[in-house]
């Protein structure tokens, strides 16, 4: 039997370029100073664009811890 057949489930790794999306996507849905709204992640607040930036860097292979 596998495991989804007996119930049990290991815990779930997300990957750190989505993780790094969520966060930032997180981030664009409740920030009030600037991210709200804007049709560019360049043209948002700052710890938007550091979150955007993490995105990139994920998604070319250069995340940091």
């Amino acid at each position: 039997m596998t495991d989804v057949q007996n119930g049990s489930t290991a815990p779930r790794t997300e990957i750190p370029m989505l993780r790094a999306y969520r966060l930032w996507f997180e981030h664009t849905r409740k920030c009030s100073v600037g991210c709200k709204g804007t049709p560019k992640a360049q043209d948002g607040c700052e710890d938007g664009r550091q979150l955007w930036g993490s995105y990139r860097l994920a998604r070319i292979g250069k995340a940091t811890p």
